[in-house]
């Protein structure tokens, strides 16, 4: 790869992603990798690149140009003002995640709770609580290997007591035998529906886990009501479940928790507007 301006860089991109989306990325690269700030940008700085530093930014450039997401190509994704290591076989971290772990922080936070994370994924809502609320004690869930290993990584690189336990929560939901452990049971399940992937980018369906993404179409709420069975009996006097949602489901997921037998059903907006989040509570 030879000298090459801004310009012509980001525009590499435009096929896959609008002018704006396409420059972020390529800034994005340059601060993170290479260390160039917007002005160094301005000022030439790619055009002053090393060789060696040009052919690793080729490389992920065309890792780009086939609509692998930025994220993977950096190895990490900013998370409640932490960069968290992801990789492909686990779901990038939304930023709409993020009202749901402040959610549950803004309730818990000074009462040492047991929590347990369903679907931990990268382990973004396990490391978060672990390391925001003072005294947590945390359990993260998944069936993926792919996710317990990176959450055990992110956990370890930020010193996070999260323990990780390979759970399949559709088996689990069956088991008569739970204890009353929890004080909080918290998930970011598959609420995708398959239909829904016509209208999804490239970089999501190439590259994202289809497990941590699509519901079947005939069946949208099938984790969210094994999660709420576990929760029923799995949840302290007193705790409470917290879900992120698909919004075209939200009113159907506030019946069947009322229809489990949670109370104090509640719902949260995401930061853009959209009915996202639900919460309801053990009484007995």
């Amino acid at each position: 790869m030879s000298a090459t301006t801004y310009q012509q860089l980001w525009r590499r991109l435009t096929p896959l992603y609008e002018d704006g989306e396409a420059k972020a990325i390529v800034r994005t690269i340059l601060e993170e990798r290479f260390g160039l700030s917007m002005a160094d940008i301005l000022c030439y700085g790619t055009e002053r690149m090393k060789a060696d530093e040009l052919e690793r930014f080729e490389q992920m450039m065309v890792r780009l140009g086939k609509s692998e997401p930025v994220q993977y190509v950096l190895g990490e994704a900013a998370f409640m003002g932490r960069r968290l290591h992801v990789e492909p076989g686990v779901l990038i971290p939304r930023p709409e995640t993020e009202t749901l772990c402040q959610w549950v922080e803004e309730i818990w936070k000074d009462e040492a709770p047991s929590i347990l994370d369903i679907g931990c994924g990268s382990g973004c809502i396990a490391v978060t609580l672990a390391l925001d609320i003072p005294g947590a004690q945390v359990t993260a869930f998944d069936i993926s290997q792919k996710a317990l290993e990176v959450t055990r990584r992110n956990a370890t690189a930020f010193n996070a007591g999260v323990t990780v336990v390979e759970m399949d929560i559709l088996k689990v939901a069956e088991k008569a035998d739970v204890k009353r452990a929890f004080d909080i049971i918290v998930s970011n399940p598959p609420y995708v529906c398959k239909h829904e992937a016509q209208e999804m980018h490239p970089n999501v369906l190439r590259y994202e886990p289809d497990i941590a993404l699509f519901v079947p179409d005939n069946d949208p709420l099938l984790f969210y009501k094994a999660i709420a069975r576990h929760a029923r009996r799995a949840l302290r006097q007193g705790g409470q479940l917290f879900f992120e949602c698909n919004p075209d489901h939200l009113e159907d997921t506030i019946r069947m928790l009322e229809d489990e037998g949670f109370s104090d059903v509640e719902t949260l907006e995401d930061p853009f507007g959209k009915p996202r989040f639900a919460k309801g509570s053990v009484k007995d």
